[in-house]
């Protein structure tokens, strides 16, 4: 196992707003619930000045960034320009203490059968966040699957439950996660699986050929009715495009 690297993060978790980002689960664009986290990877060894003296203003001043993103605007064409927006407030105010900003978008309600979708985009100094590549989220899909070898799981659906992670290529892309997921959701819906290991293949195929912007998929999928003594039995892949 390799030992970290020394690391200075500031970060501010889970700002709460509304915001229209474009269309909601039901295809609407209107505003929705946006939860940001920004984490600041500052210079090494910079909180190091502040972790001796004690004093907050040789630090960075969290509370000055948290207003600013909650004074954002309400409206953008999509996540990636709040993204971009979220990351310019950040670089402004950390000033030149920062060598790269990271912001994660959570947004609970893009993904009909999902508990959230979270896009994150990590920035370097003096880069554009738009040309960036992102990793995109679908976290706690719940779908009800024909799958097992036992006579009982042949005869009634149970609930799998799914998180799969995008990789997307650097640059400007545009990718319809919600369109990608309904896909996946049809497949899975007429198809009856053994194993875990053919149903998740499946889904990271499907996923990985989704879209020429996407690089790589990974895909865990858990059975939480398999085990009485377990919570959940599960399977996971990652795999990159050309693999298919």
């Amino acid at each position: 196992m390799s030992l970290p690297t020394t690391t200075d993060v500031v970060l501010v978790d889970t700002i709460q707003l509304t915001a229209n980002i474009g269309a909601d689960c039901w295809g609407r664009p209107r505003e929705q619930f946006v939860f940001i986290t920004v984490h600041l990877h500052l210079k090494p060894s910079f909180l190091e000045i502040s972790g001796q003296s004690d004093n907050v203003v040789d630090s960075i001043h969290y509370g000055h960034l948290t207003k600013a993103i909650s004074a954002l605007s309400a409206s953008y064409t999509d996540v990636r320009a709040l993204v971009n927006e979220v990351t310019q407030k950040a670089f402004a105010l950390a000033g030149e203490n920062v060598d790269a900003v990271r912001v994660v978008i959570g947004l609970p309600k893009q993904i009909l059968l999902a508990n959230d979708f979270e896009v994150e985009v990590i920035t370097p100094r003096g880069k554009d966040s738009l040309h960036q590549a992102a990793k995109v989220s679908v976290k706690d899909l719940v779908m009800p699957v024909l799958i097992g070898v036992n006579p009982p799981e042949r005869l009634a659906k149970q609930r799998v439950i799914t998180n799969i992670t995008f990789y997307e290529k650097s640059g400007m892309h545009k990718v319809d996660y919600p369109a990608i997921i309904q896909q996946i959701s049809g497949e899975i819906e007429n198809t009856a699986y053994l194993t875990l290991e053919k149903f998740v293949l499946h889904i990271v195929r499907i996923s990985c050929l989704a879209s020429d912007a996407i690089e790589a998929v990974t895909t865990r999928s858990q059975k939480p009715s398999a085990l009485s003594f377990a919570h959940s039995s599960g399977v996971e892949m990652t795999r990159y495009r050309d693999a298919f």
